[in-house]
């Protein structure tokens, strides 16, 4: 990525750094006095959210919440927009990715001396989650509210079909060199036009009416749903100082084959190109799921509700693969409420974050059955839920379990490194380049993060 691309990137941010006290604070003068203006973007997740509004007001009659919910890359932009004209929303659903850089820019509200203040136990939240959301400059910007992991979907018809067990499934084990049973597993489950399965002879890998393995995209900076688990199983972890990355290692030797390996699934036949999980009923990997195109899916907790809806589809979960370490890991993310620095009502706004991570609020998130809570002694809940749905959701929590999670990568500079390493990676899967080619695309995220230290 060149200087001026960077530069494009980092003007259209600009802006941030001196709007937080120079804003209107999104209308407060026209608003009901006490009200909480708060946005999120899972329509999902709205539901629960207004009925943890309803209790807040009835246990805080002072004050009121008002949510807005947009769609995903309407949530950041409208943010950002807010931020730099003062329209900001007092409270808003952060993410690990995201908050850095806001933090960076003096656009969200330190809440440490809150914390303090009302002795909040930090210690009720899943092991690992309030820590996330410590900045790197040793401040707290925001209360966990849930958290996910990522583990397999899988079509069981078809893997009964294809006399793959249970135990089998969940018992995979993997490699760079011949990808052990998984790959084995992927292979059986892929089917030609004529029938033939891809450990069969005269199987036509130009021909595939159902691929073993479905993907969604090149993975970005992150591969959090596509790629993460094997890199960390085979030994790898994105940067020194994790999760606050100082020196990024997409050039790491155990990377690059960890790509080159599954990049290869597309070659063989067993996973479609990059094209195609981009283009028609294929651009989305749950859909063509659905469809019936994948056999197998690797997807994140809080699309265990989008999966319930494919009532064509008999789903079932299974663990990811053990890797050449010996351990079976998962990236384990989640996000936090964080306060807008240029609130005027922070009592209100900080009144709201403290009841969203609290066991009564994070209990109804619990009985949604939408997402993992933040709070530990919410879960029972939030599994049984889960088990009335018909999900055993036990492969997402085993890695938390036995501690063999890694961050999600978080630095100041994340959009700049995506946009590096987004082209880099899609240009590999896309075989327009080699795997050795990430090396180049790492010296530029280092350059990046050195330009700005």
């Amino acid at each position: 990525m060149s200087i001026s691309r960077r530069t494009i990137l980092k003007a259209g941010l600009a802006g941030l750094a001196a709007s937080a006290v120079a804003g209107c604070n999104n209308g407060a003068a026209d608003r009901p006095p006490g009200e909480v203006s708060y946005w999120l973007w899972d329509s999902a997740q709205l539901p629960m959210y207004s009925e943890c509004a309803k209790l807040f007001e009835q246990q805080n009659p002072q004050y009121s919440v008002r949510i807005e919910q947009n769609g995903w890359a309407d949530y950041w932009n409208k943010l950002v927009t807010g931020f730099i004209s003062g329209t900001a929303p007092d409270v808003f659903t952060s993410h690990s990715s995201k908050y850095p850089l806001f933090a960076d820019k003096g656009q969200l509200l330190a809440i440490d001396e809150f914390v303090a203040k009302d002795n909040v136990d930090l210690g009720i939240y899943q092991k690992g989650l309030a820590d996330r959301w410590v900045g790197a400059d040793g401040k707290r910007y925001g209360l966990p509210k849930d958290w996910d992991t990522e583990v397999y979907f899988y079509n069981s018809a078809m893997t009964e079909a294809a006399g793959i067990s249970t135990e089998q499934l969940n018992s995979m084990t993997w490699n760079p060199k011949d990808g052990g049973t998984f790959e084995q597993i992927v292979a059986r489950l892929t089917v030609d036009a004529k029938g033939r399965r891809g450990d069969q002879p005269g199987f036509d890998k130009n021909n595939v009416k159902v691929y073993g393995l479905g993907f969604g995209d090149a993975g970005g900076a992150d591969g959090q749903t596509s790629w993460s688990w094997y890199a960390a199983s085979n030994g790898w972890k994105y940067s020194e100082g994790e999760p606050w990355g100082t020196k990024f290692f997409y050039d790491d030797p155990k990377f690059v084959e960890t790509i080159a390996w599954w990049r290869g699934l597309i070659t063989k036949g067993y996973m479609p190109s990059l094209s195609q999980a981009k283009s028609g009923i294929d651009s989305s990997a749950t859909a063509a799921f659905g469809a019936g195109r994948y056999a197998i899916t690797p997807n994140g907790s809080w699309m265990l509700g989008t999966y319930g809806q494919l009532k064509q589809v008999k789903t079932k979960l299974a663990r990811l693969p053990q890797g050449p370490i010996g351990k079976r890991m998962s990236m384990m993310n989640g996000l936090a409420d964080s306060i807008w620095a240029g609130t005027t009502r922070k009592e209100a706004a900080w009144a709201w974050v403290k009841f969203l991570g609290s066991q009564p609020a994070q209990d109804i998130v619990a009985k949604a059955g939408v997402v993992f809570p933040a709070v530990t002694a919410s879960m029972p809940a939030a599994k049984d839920t889960f088990a009335k749905a018909g999900w055993d959701v036990t492969p997402f929590l085993e890695p938390v379990e036995a501690g063999n999670v890694f961050p999600f990568p978080a630095n100041p500079n994340a959009a700049d490194v995506s946009a590096v390493m987004t082209p880099a990676m899609e240009a590999v899967v896309g075989f327009q380049a080699e795997p050795s080619s990430l090396a180049k695309a790492n010296e530029e995220v280092n350059e990046i993060l050195s330009a700005s230290s």
